[in-house]
């Protein structure tokens, strides 16, 4: 004879529990995919924990001379912090996940970027994954975060000013758009803040650079390179 207590127990606790768990492991070694390095090794390009700025990330592999790696990088990068969140979103209910594990699934896709187990723990600084699970979160969240970022590097051309700003605003945006109305929302603000927190912990050497005054601007590569090159015709022509 079935125990109520017992398949009370299964139905209400454990069941909703371990495909949490399984959910919030799977959303992990989804963050932990570095598409940073896997693209540049399938499109032939040198592995971007080796030059620039070390910094498995879209910004670096722009610098490897790629527009294409780096564009994909970049969505790829912001998918994988999306896709968790929104598959719980849409399928998630009838398994007793519902706002905590959206929260837990997005934290976990981050904390993949930041530290994946899939090489060696050294990953990026999580500005898109990031931005991929504001998505998943809210659409308009999103966007308002990606128009910070975009409206900061704009004016000050410094891209960790911009991430460092978004990360800020994350949670404030939050809120304005009605977000923390019911207890069971407030795990998804919680989850803002922590990232916004990790995100700003990745980027302590660029804040240490901003206050130094010594961070690179955003193009200034480029105008490097077009100094050098114009350098270099002066002396060939002087040389003639």
């Amino acid at each position: 004879m079935a125990d109520p207590l017992f398949d009370r127990f299964l139905g209400v606790i454990f069941v909703p529990v371990a495909f949490s768990f399984a959910a919030v492991l799977a959303a992990y070694l989804l963050g932990s995919l570095s598409f940073a390095v896997v693209v540049s090794r399938a499109m032939g390009l040198a592995d971007p924990r080796t030059f620039g700025s070390k910094n498995p990330g879209a910004t670096n592999v722009l610098r490897s001379g790629s527009k294409a790696a780096a564009v994909a990088t970049l969505l790829l990068d912001a998918a994988k912090g999306w896709l968790p969140v929104v598959l719980v979103r849409w399928y998630g209910a009838p398994y007793g996940l519902e706002e905590g594990t959206q929260a837990l699934v997005g934290l976990a896709a981050f904390v993949g970027h930041l530290w994946p187990v899939f090489f060696r723990f050294q990953g990026g600084k999580g500005v898109a994954t990031a931005l991929g699970v504001l998505v998943g979160f809210s659409a308009w969240l999103g966007l308002a975060t990606a128009a910070t970022w975009l409206i900061v590097a704009f004016f000050f051309r410094y891209s960790s000013l911009a991430s460092l700003a978004s990360a800020l605003f994350a949670s404030v945006y939050y809120v304005m758009f009605g977000g923390v109305v019911w207890d069971t929302e407030r795990s998804i603000a919680a989850a803002i803040v922590v990232m916004s927190g990790l995100l700003a912990w990745r980027h302590k050497d660029n804040i240490a650079r901003l206050v130094k005054g010594t961070e690179p601007r955003l193009g200034r590569n480029k105008a490097e390179a077009v100094s050098k090159q114009e350098t270099s015709r002066k002396k060939k022509h002087r040389h003639r």
